[in-house]
């Protein structure tokens, strides 16, 4: 749970960095938005069935992790 956590905040804080330095720029919001975005967007169709099977694998594993230690405690 402190991995996902972790990864989540790391997330958030980066993309509000580079949100705020396109805002410093004198993009708008949704231009701003569309920048931290568009890597996502061109991605081919094998790139974005690896990304999702890694992001279901990392999901997976913490849910996992979390039913054990729930199951442990009972």
């Amino acid at each position: 749970m402190k991995v996902m956590g972790i990864t989540l905040l790391m997330m958030g804080c980066l993309m509000g960095f580079s949100l705020g330095l396109d805002i410093l720029q004198g993009f708008d919001v949704s231009n701003a938005l569309q920048n931290a975005v568009s890597p996502f967007r061109v991605m081919e169709v094998a790139e974005l069935v690896v990304l999702s099977f890694l992001l279901f694998l990392f999901f997976g594993e913490t849910a996992y992790e979390v039913i054990k230690k729930k199951r442990a405690n009972k």
